[in-house]
C-alpha cells in the first residue's frame, strides 16, 4: 500500500485561479495545475527563493519541490506555447493560518533566510 501524500503547506489561495488566451475559444483544450505547484511556482520565481527555502516553506522534502517544480514549469509552457487554458486548484494541501499578514503579499524570508515566513501555527487542512 503506498504512503499517503503529504499536504503541502500554502500562503494563500491564488488571487486569479483562470488564465486563457485572449482570442480563443473558451472551450480549448486546459491545462490543470494543482496549488502546491502553484506555490511551487510563486515561491521560486516570484520571490527568488532556493528549492531548499521552498521545501521549508511548504513542509516537504526538496526532492519534493523539484519534482513539483518541473511539472508546474512544464505545465506553464504547454499553456504558453500551445495556447491553451490554466486553470489552479485542487491537490493536497493546507491553508497557513498567517496567509494575510506575511506570505499573500512579501515573504519574510529575506529577513529570516531559511526559515519559515510565517510562524508554525494551526493550518487549515483542505484536500480536493
Amino acid at each position: 500500500m503506498p504512503r499517503p501524500q503529504k499536504k503541502r503547506r500554502i500562503c494563500a489561495m491564488p488571487e486569479f485561479a483562470a488564465f486563457a488566451p485572449c482570442h480563443r475559444d473558451m472551450e480549448a483544450e486546459r491545462v490543470d495545475m494543482t496549488l502546491d505547484e502553484y506555490e511551487a511556482i510563486r515561491l521560486i520565481d516570484l520571490l527568488g527563493c532556493t528549492q531548499e527555502e521552498c521545501a521549508n516553506q511548504m513542509e516537504i522534502a526538496r526532492t519534493t519541490v523539484q519534482a513539483i517544480y518541473d511539472s508546474a514549469r512544464k505545465k506553464v509552457a504547454d499553456a504558453l506555447i500551445n495556447g491553451k487554458r490554466l486553470e489552479i486548484g485542487g491537490g493536497q494541501y493546507r491553508i497557513c493560518p498567517h496567509s494575510g499578514q506575511c506570505c499573500e503579499h512579501a515573504c519574510r524570508k529575506r529577513e529570516n533566510r531559511g526559515k519559515h515566513c510565517c510562524s508554525k501555527g494551526k493550518d487549515e487542512e483542505v484536500s480536493q
